[in-house]
């Protein structure tokens, strides 16, 4: 048989058997052909009116917090308050009778937050929490854009959440920033970490003494006397309670010299973190609880690593962050999911203000936060774990610097974020090691060997002294930015000049600055443990002169000798 034979015998076969389907398969052939097919992902489960609550399995569920785990609203509402109550027992960091500062901004978790402490102190709850809470709210509107008319009636709304709770609270606003003290950036010594006994023998001193006293719990303010706020200054439109045209000023010069967003927020997020830390301080908290939810640090802990922060994370994301010392930052609603918290704040009615942010109708690429927001969001709603699994990870996170970091409490810190420096010089391989190495090079005192002296005199006003000449302008950027961990040294390059930073941020890196000069220079005059003088040293040992000299030089810069 021929080719051609064979090729019309095989079409007329073809023919038969496509003759022989039924019309049925012929137009799903043709839709197969067409294009491919779309799949979509099957409906999620709702609950009905047969199906019942899947922990009492009697009530209507109200809600869904994942595939098939639907609660009634009781059952709902054992639940998250469980949470709440079983992430501060499970830690016990805060003890009875201590004073909590709860940061509230306003937003859903952080009222959240507020609403599960209020509930927790009345006289209905079963197990009553045990600390004295105060809250504090601080207004972030100049560093937004907002207009002082947005201002004054949002802060109309606040005053008026924060009266119906009944605790003492603070509102600050974000130009405070500006009258800090240097004293904010010293990390102060922490109190001795309180063990289990430590903490049942505090408990049962609390209970013995809430018997003597009746059974009377948390006091609120006295009816008819105003809460304590920390708003001194008057409007010159007659507008109570905001700070000076000129610290608002410069409140706003400072963020609107800043080049990109992702350095906004950060720089935001630190002067915010300063503040809370310094009204803790003032007013004798110990403890500063924040709002952040699951969600949240889940996003955190990406674009933390992105920024380069990947040695903090375990501080930055973790139950608890001491690195100020004194006063401990803890994060009691890391268990909760956004969707937990808006379903809760909707259902039972806790009151929230919604602020404009400063990354408000920012486009997705504008930042690395907006950025990372999106791709977990976008991650969760595909892939359900994600924000989950991200947030196990973070818990496994260990608060240890890696080898060859400066160790221990005593060790230098970042100006801005208080972490310890991840100083890596000796490995030019790391993004740091190679920064620091050009850094170091460019400065006369990296050849030299000889520690470079304080950039101006000592005494009052010694950091606007600072700026007089364009040289010192120089030092005084080189003695700031030598003092950042990697991830601040980064967002400082998009701010032009360091003028604009609050005066307590240049007043400390001078004053660190010179303590080191100083350190350096009173080494070559000191005596070793055997008695024996060390090697290099350009003048007796117990040469008067020399001595008086080196002691009052280290008074003139507060270091006593």
């Amino acid at each position: 048989m021929t080719a051609p034979a064979l090729r019309n015998v095989i079409s007329a076969r073809r023919l038969s058997i496509i003759a022989d389907l039924p019309c049925t398969s012929m137009c799903q052939a043709g839709e197969d052909y067409s294009g491919p097919v779309q799949r979509e992902p099957p409906p999620v489960p709702r609950p009905g009116r047969e199906q019942k609550c899947v922990k009492c399995a009697e009530g209507l569920p109200v809600v869904v917090i994942r595939a098939g785990d639907a609660f009634c609203r009781d059952c709902f509402k054992t639940f998250y308050v469980h949470k709440f109550r079983a992430m501060l027992g499970k830690n016990r960091l805060i003890f009875p009778g201590e004073k909590v500062l709860l940061a509230w901004s306003g937003g859903p978790s952080s009222s959240s937050m507020v609403w599960q402490v209020l509930e927790g102190l009345s006289q209905d709850s079963a197990k009553r929490l045990r600390f004295v809470p105060g809250i504090i709210y601080v207004d972030e509107g100049a560093a937004c854009g907002q207009s002082l008319k947005d201002r004054v009636k949002t802060l109309a709304e606040v005053k008026l959440i924060l009266q119906k709770t009944g605790f003492p609270w603070h509102v600050v606003a974000l130009e405070e920033v500006f009258s800090l003290p240097p004293s904010v950036l010293g990390c102060a010594s922490p109190e001795s970490a309180g063990t289990e006994e430590a903490y049942k023998t505090a408990v049962d001193s609390f209970l013995q003494q809430q018997h003597v006293l009746g059974g009377e719990g948390y006091a609120g303010p006295v009816q008819g006397e105003d809460p304590p706020h920390l708003f001194h200054s008057q409007d010159p439109l007659g507008m109570a309670g905001f700070p000076g045209a000129a610290q608002t000023e410069a409140l706003s010069k400072l963020f609107d010299s800043i080049k990109t967003l992702t350095a906004k927020e950060e720089l935001l997020q630190t002067l915010r973190t300063h503040l809370i830390v310094h009204v803790a301080r003032t007013h004798g908290y110990c403890k500063v609880m924040t709002g952040e939810s699951c969600t949240r640090l889940a996003i955190k802990l990406m674009t933390n690593l992105a920024l380069g922060r990947g040695a903090f994370l375990a501080w930055d994301t973790g139950f608890s962050d001491e690195r100020h010392g004194d006063v401990v930052l803890v994060r009691p609603m890391r268990d909760h999911t956004l969707k937990e918290v808006a379903f809760y704040n909707h259902l039972f009615g806790v009151p929230s203000v919604f602020t404009p942010a400063i990354d408000t109708k920012a486009p997705e690429k504008a930042s690395i936060h907006r950025l990372m927001e999106a791709f977990i969001l976008r991650l969760q709603t595909l892939f359900p774990s994600t924000v989950s699994t991200v947030y196990r990870t973070s818990e496994k996170l260990v608060k240890a610097p890696r080898e060859g970091c400066v160790t221990g409490p005593t060790g230098p810190n970042c100006l801005l974020c208080m972490c310890t420096l991840d100083i890596d010089t000796a490995d030019s391989a790391t993004a740091f090691g190679a920064q620091s190495s050009s850094h170091l090079s460019q400065m006369p005192s990296a050849k030299t060997g000889v520690p470079t002296p304080p950039c101006c005199d000592t005494g009052e006003g010694q950091a606007q002294s600072c700026h007089g000449g364009v040289g010192r302008r120089v030092d005084v950027q080189a003695c700031i930015i030598e003092q950042l961990c990697y991830s601040c040294r980064v967002n400082m390059k998009d701010l032009p000049s360091l003028d604009p930073l609050p005066p307590y941020v240049l007043a400390e890196a001078q004053l660190r600055s010179q303590r080191a000069w100083v350190s350096q220079e009173i080494q070559e005059y000191l005596i070793t443990d055997d008695g024996e003088e060390e090697e290099g040293s350009r003048a007796e040992p117990g040469d008067p002169q020399s001595c008086k000299a080196i002691k009052k030089e280290g008074e003139n810069i507060g270091i006593g000798l």
